[in-house]
C-alpha cells in the first residue's frame, strides 16, 4: 500500500472521512489501495495499474481482460470496481455481475457481502445496505443511500426487462462465464455468444458498460470472437491480454515472482503442463485427442483458376445424410481444384462447401446441379461415400451421365481424417481465406463438435483424390501408435 499511497496520507485518510472520500472518489487506484489494502500483498505490477487505469478512465468503454491465474483480475474488476463505480465519480446505479453457475453467483455475492461487513471503513463510507433475493433467483445488495444496486446472477438465468427503480443495468460484468467444457462444441459456444449479444447487452442502455474477465479457452470462444470483432472493426472496446510471461520472456509481476525459481515453484503447484500453458501463459491448448491443429491450416488469397497450366481438374467429396429431419446429419459437398503432378501437387479447397438437410430425390437434384455448374469438365468427378442405401446414389448419377465414383470408407472417421493431416500441415492442401469457416471448425474440433459431416466429405475428397492419381505416384505410409498417419516418402513411379 505504501508504494501507491504515502503512509502520512494513509493516516490522514483514516482519520478524516472527507479527505479519503474526496481522494478515492476520483481515483480507483487510490480507492483500491486504501479500502482493499489487505489484498495487496505484493508490489503492484504495471499491468495491474493498467487494468485499474482502464477501469477508471471511462464510464462507457467496453473492456475485455484476459490475465493469468492469480493475477488479481477478479479482485480488481469484479469485487472492488463495482463498489467504486457506485461510490466514485462514475456514479453507477445498477451493476449486474454474471458467473457461469448459480452456485458461483451465490458464492461471489457472499464474498462481496463479507467484504462489506468486515471492512468497517468501507461499510461506513458506503452506508447501510440490505440483501435481497429476486424472484428469478439472483442475489442483490441494495444501497439506499446511493440509490444503487449490485446484482449477481448466473448465465442460466433470464434477466429480460430487469431494472432497479428507473435504472436499467449501466454496468455489466461477466467473470469466467465459460470453461473448458462449455467451449468444447460449436453449439455451446454459439449459445454463450448469443446469450451475450441477444439477451445481456440489450438489457442495458446506450451508456451501459460491458466488462468481461476470463481466459482464452478455445480458438472460437466468446473472448476470441470478441477479439476478432475488435480487430476487424465490428466491435469497440479495449482487449488486453496479460500472460505471466510475455512473448519476450519477461515476467509481468516481478513483485510476486522475483526470479525463475519463484516461477518454477508456481509451476510445480499446477496439475499439468496443459493447465500451466492455458491458465498462466494464455495459450490455447487443444485436447490430447486433437487430429488437426489450427496452426496447421494454410490459406490462399487468390485461386489459380482453371486456366492455370497446372490445373488438373475439379473434384468433390460427398457425404450423404439418410434423412432430412432436423435430427439427421447434413448432406455435404466439399470440392477442390487440383494443380500439378507428383510432389508439386496442390489441393485448393473451394469456398462455400454445401451443407444441407435433404431427402434422396433432393440429393440427386443437388448432385446434378453441382456437377453442371461447378464441375464442367467431363473428367471432373464426384466421390460419393458408399454405405448402405447410399450405394444407390452413384448409380443414379451415372444413369444421368454424371461422373460419380462410389467410395467405400477405409477405417473409422478419425483414421480417415488423420490420413489428411500431413498434407494439411505441409501446405499441400490450402484453404480459402474466407468461406470455409465451418469446415475448418469441424476439422480442428473433430471429436467434440456436434457435427462432422463437412470433415467427412473433406476426408473423402482428399483421400480419394490421392488414390485417383495413384498411377502417377506412390505414397509410403508410416503408422505411429496406430492412429496418426504420416507421409514419410514419395516415390515417383510415373
Amino acid at each position: 500500500m505504501t508504494k501507491i499511497i504515502p503512509n502520512a496520507l494513509v493516516n490522514t485518510m483514516l482519520k478524516d472521512r472527507s479527505v479519503r472520500t474526496s481522494i478515492t472518489k476520483d481515483s480507483f487506484l487510490y480507492f483500491f489501495h486504501f479500502y482493499y489494502a489487505h489484498y495487496v500483498k505484493y508490489e503492484t505490477a504495471d499491468f495491474q495499474k493498467e487494468i485499474i487505469h482502464n477501469l477508471e478512465k471511462s464510464t462507457t468503454e467496453n473492456m475485455y481482460v484476459v490475465a493469468f491465474r492469480g493475477s488479481g483480475k477478479s479482485t480488481m474488476v469484479t469485487t472492488a470496481y463495482p463498489i467504486w463505480a457506485i461510490l466514485g465519480k462514475q456514479q453507477k446505479k445498477f451493476c449486474i455481475i454474471f458467473c457461469q453457475t448459480r452456485t458461483q453467483a451465490k458464492q461471489h455475492m457472499m464474498n462481496i457481502r463479507t467484504e462489506l461487513e468486515g471492512n468497517d471503513v468501507l461499510k461506513k463510507d458506503l452506508g447501510p445496505f440490505q440483501e435481497e433475493s429476486d424472484e428469478w433467483g439472483s442475489f442483490s445488495l441494495v444501497f439506499k443511500k446511493h440509490g444503487a444496486r449490485i446484482t449477481v446472477a448466473s448465465t442460466e438465468q433470464s434477466i429480460r426487462g430487469i431494472r432497479h427503480n428507473e435504472h436499467r443495468p449501466d454496468l455489466i460484468i461477466c467473470d469466467d462465464v465459460e470453461d473448458v467444457q462449455s467451449t468444447k462444441t460449436r453449439e455451446s459456444r454459439d449459445k454463450t455468444y448469443h446469450w451475450l449479444r441477444g439477451e445481456i447487452m440489450p438489457s442495458g442502455d446506450k451508456n451501459t458498460r460491458l466488462i468481461i474477465v476470463g481466459n482464452l479457452l478455445h480458438e472460437d470462444s466468446l473472448l476470441m470472437r470478441i477479439k476478432e470483432e475488435i480487430v476487424n472493426g465490428k466491435a469497440r472496446g479495449i482487449f488486453k491480454e496479460y500472460p505471466l510471461i510475455d512473448k519476450n520472456d519477461v515476467c509481468l509481476w516481478t513483485g510476486k515472482y522475483k526470479d525463475e525459481k519463484d516461477i518454477e515453484n508456481e509451476k510445480m503447484k499446477i496439475s499439468s503442463e496443459v493447465s500451466w500453458q492455458r491458465e498462466y501463459l494464455l495459450r490455447i491448448i487443444p485436447d490430447d485427442n486433437q487430429v488437426i491443429y489450427p496452426e496447421w491450416i494454410q490459406f490462399y488469397d487468390e485461386l489459380p483458376g482453371t486456366g492455370h497450366k497446372g490445373y488438373r481438374g475439379t473434384y468433390a467429396g460427398v457425404d450423404l445424410a439418410i434423412s432430412s429431419k432436423d435430427s439427421a446429419d447434413f448432406t455435404t459437398i466439399v470440392s477442390a481444384h487440383i494443380y500439378g503432378r507428383r510432389e508439386k501437387r496442390r489441393i485448393y479447397i473451394l469456398p462455400n462447401p454445401v451443407r444441407q438437410k435433404l431427402n434422396f430425390p433432393a440429393q440427386v437434384d443437388l448432385m446434378k446441379n453441382f456437377k453442371t455448374t461447378q464441375m464442367p469438365r467431363r473428367t471432373d468427378k464426384l466421390f460419393v461415400e458408399s454405405v448402405a442405401y447410399q450405394e444407390a446414389l452413384p448409380q443414379m448419377l451415372e444413369m444421368h451421365g454424371i461422373n460419380a465414383e462410389a467410395v467405400k470408407p477405409k477405417g473409422d472417421k478419425r483414421t480417415r481424417l488423420s490420413l489428411t493431416s500431413t498434407s494439411i500441415k505441409s501446405g499441400i492442401i490450402k484453404f480459402p481465406r474466407q468461406g470455409c469457416e465451418d469446415l475448418i471448425q469441424e476439422l480442428v474440433g473433430f471429436g467434440v463438435e456436434k457435427h462432422d459431416d463437412l470433415a467427412d466429405a473433406f476426408s473423402l475428397l482428399v483421400n480419394s483424390t490421392l488414390d485417383h492419381h495413384a498411377n502417377e505416384s506412390t505414397w509410403i505410409f508410416s503408422f505411429i501408435g496406430g492412429d496418426t498417419v504420416y507421409y514419410t516418402d514419395y516415390v515417383d513411379v510415373g
